[in-house]
């Protein structure tokens, strides 16, 4: 079982990013499951950040192929100038990218109704980074979408957009009162990407799946967390597709049997972007302190997240929809200055008192988070690479919410580098050990 899923515990924003550069070192294939270019990775190589947006973070390391699955919704243009990007900064693209060809296509007319539904919501707002995700996969869904494949035949390609477009114009004229789209702009627009992108695409399932057999080691990544899930979030405050464990098999076509080791990747307090409930959310100086100490604004979009103390129901919640088999615990060192953390163990709702999440939505927006007390270490975890070296508090902080997630860690961040990380468990089955 030599496939690796890493998955956001949360609602995104988790860290992700440099937990999986981490693990590529070992891997030898790279894939993204899910979601499309509203997310963002942050990476820190030595004194260089690199953010990765659409293309895995194994194009970061040299051998590595790289796979956008079926299951991401690709805008061209933006994955070309990430591209571009990228090969300003001396990475090379040849032989070690791939774009499945069943990959839907971001199309303008999605970003323009992206943009309209937003405006139409007022207070309602869904927060999403009007980027035409949502109406790329509703697209998907309603069996009309244009996929990868598409481009490398024009006359097809000029015949389903030519249905897209007249019926996104009726809905951009008649219902949102929007500019129109032209759809002779939008063919040769998109003609011109094909030219960029066609040595690219290909049957990544067929790719994934052989190299699943020859047992190499596969990690698939998603983007945003457990609860922006279309199924198992916060709906409708959520993405349109499923970052959750079970997305890595249907956005790349592999089966459950071929997945050893599922990661949650954990913050060790909660963020949220965006929309919808955040119980524990610190709208005062606290908040305010773990924004400017985490560095917590969007990687694609610079939006300030909304920041507030861990609450373990929503992780415990994540561990049971995705089998997590480990965790990743990221930003243990934001807390380091902090008197006493507090720690979300229930909540309560008009008298009930909640041990487990609540899908009622109502619920979880009006609910009162109950909060345990742990005493600060104030003392710096930056750099520590040995779990006895932290502090005692820190180390009684990590295991609390490890019991109460009822999940073990395997990886604790210390910081923004590679080298700051402790290694508890080698995934991989050891792969990490040189």
């Amino acid at each position: 079982m030599p496939v690796l899923v890493v998955v956001g515990a949360q609602w995104g924003d988790e860290g992700k990013g440099k937990i999986i550069d981490l693990l590529t070192e070992r891997a030898d294939v790279v894939a993204r499951y899910q979601g499309g270019h509203n997310a963002g990775h942050t990476v820190v190589v030595g004194m260089d950040e690199f953010i990765l947006h659409l293309i895995p973070s194994g194009v970061l390391h040299k051998g590595k192929k790289c796979i956008i699955g079926n299951g991401v919704v690709v805008d061209p243009a933006a994955l070309i100038e990430e591209m571009d990007g990228l090969i300003k900064r001396g990475i090379k693209f040849d032989t070690n990218l791939l774009i499945s060809a069943n990959a839907h296509l971001i199309m303008p007319y999605h970003k323009a109704i992206d943009v309209a539904s937003e405006r139409l919501k007022g207070n309602k707002k869904i927060g999403t980074t009007g980027r035409g995700i949502g109406p790329a996969y509703a697209d998907k869904i309603n069996r009309r979408g244009i996929r990868m494949a598409d481009l490398l035949s024009p006359e097809r390609f000029r015949e389903k957009l030519s249905i897209n477009v007249g019926e996104a114009n009726f809905l951009l004229e008649r219902f949102y009162n929007a500019p129109l789209i032209n759809q002779d702009e939008v063919y040769a627009e998109y003609l011109g990407y094909a030219q960029r992108l066609k040595k690219y695409i290909a049957d990544t399932t067929i790719y994934i799946n052989e190299a699943v057999a020859k047992k190499k080691k596969v990690l698939a990544e998603g983007a945003q967390g457990t609860h922006l899930d279309v199924d198992h979030g916060t709906y409708p405050y959520v993405t349109s597709s499923s970052p959750t464990a079970g997305g890595a098999c249907t956005g790349l076509g592999i089966g459950p049997n071929t997945i050893g080791e599922i990661i949650g990747i954990v913050k060790a307090y909660t963020t949220r972007v965006g929309s919808g409930p955040f119980p524990t959310e610190q709208e005062n100086a606290m908040g305010e302190h773990l924004r400017e100490r985490g560095r917590e604004y969007g990687a694609t979009t610079g939006r300030a997240r909304r920041c507030g103390w861990m609450d373990t129901l929503i992780v415990r919640h994540a561990v049971r929809v995705n089998g997590f088999t480990s965790i990743a615990l990221t930003k243990l060192d934001v807390l380091d200055t902090l008197d006493e953390i507090k720690i979300c163990v229930g909540y309560k709702h008009k008298g009930k008192l909640y041990k487990e999440m609540p899908s009622d939505l109502e619920v979880l927006e009006q609910c009162t988070p109950q909060y345990i007390t742990l005493p600060g270490w104030k003392q710096t975890t930056i750099g520590i690479k040995k779990y006895a070296q932290l502090p005692k508090k820190a180390r009684t902080y990590v295991e609390k919410v490890c019991k109460l997630c009822g999940v073990k860690p395997s990886i604790i961040s210390t910081g923004a580098r590679r080298d700051e990380t402790i290694i508890l468990e080698r995934p991989f089955q050891k792969a990490l050990k040189k």
